[in-house]
């Protein structure tokens, strides 16, 4: 299945699906289209018996930098009632649908994986990613809170104390701190990544994709607070965030190439 801003191939022999980021001139930033193929891809993916691992990969020089700000500063601009209500139509479904689907789902990170991105790859069960790739929360940035569960999904990663580091500073860092903090399996060469990530896919659809699906449901179980909990809390945050000034203020001047200011209204 190709779609313009997604492309799904299928190794039917293999029960192995990717499902691609196509918006390489973008940088994979989350405009609706983007966002509403890559949940539709998923979730499809996700429910297809015939399916028993899934790959989530981007084209480009970057994996996902996140929400597309020119997009989301024009709903700003225009006034619209509810500017978040892509959090719970798109990121949320985008989440739970890896988070939740029953078979393993893989990270190949090739590049920039920042925002909303990091949120989706944490929401995958296992990553990889290329050397010299760059991470970030990015949120505090631009006055905002986590989304796609990453409140959750990074404290669990990393623990508590560092998670709070990330998501408040929202420093960069490489492919190998996130290896070696557990957020990555293995660090691997950049035309190495879409071989290895395939393969370690298609281990896991030879293994016991139901003992993987009850592995999944117990982990998540066994968190603090539930997904579902996190990503319901992060919604109506971004919400409030969203009618800030500071929210507002630094989206534009994230366009203008200028640093913000914050008020803390």
């Amino acid at each position: 299945m190709t779609n313009d801003a997604v492309v799904v191939t299928r190794d039917d022999q293999a029960a192995v699906a990717t499902v691609r980021m196509n918006r390489p001139d973008r940088r994979n930033a989350l405009t609706t289209e983007l966002k509403v193929a890559l949940r539709d891809a998923l979730e499809d993916v996700g429910q297809d018996p015939q399916i028993r691992a899934v790959v989530l990969s981007a084209a480009g020089p970057a994996f996902c930098v996140g929400q597309d700000l020119g997009e989301h500063a024009e709903a700003l601009r225009s006034g619209a009632e509810e500017p978040m209500r892509t959090v719970p139509e798109h990121y949320n479904r985008i989440t739970s649908a890896l988070a939740t689907m029953p078979k393993p789902a893989i990270a190949a990170i090739g590049g920039t994986c920042v925002g909303a991105g990091l949120g989706f790859a944490l929401a995958c069960d296992l990553r990889l990613a290329a050397t010299g790739v760059r991470f970030a929360t990015a949120f505090s940035g631009i006055g905002f809170g986590g989304d796609s569960g990453l409140s959750a999904t990074l404290a669990h990663a990393v623990g508590a104390s560092r998670a709070t580091d990330l998501l408040m500073l929202g420093d960069t860092f490489t492919a190998e701190s996130a290896r070696d903090w557990g957020l990555v399996r293995e660090v691997v060469a950049a035309e190495e990544l879409d071989d290895k990530a395939l393969a370690l896919a298609r281990r896991l659809a030879h293994g016991p994709t139901a003992a993987y699906a009850e592995i999944k449901m117990a982990i998540a179980l066994g968190t603090v607070s539930p997904l579902t909990t996190v990503l319901e809390h992060e919604g109506a945050a971004q919400s409030r965030l969203a009618a800030t000034e500071d929210h507002r203020n630094a989206v534009e001047a994230f366009l203008a190439k200028e640093k913000p200011t914050f008020t803390g209204h």
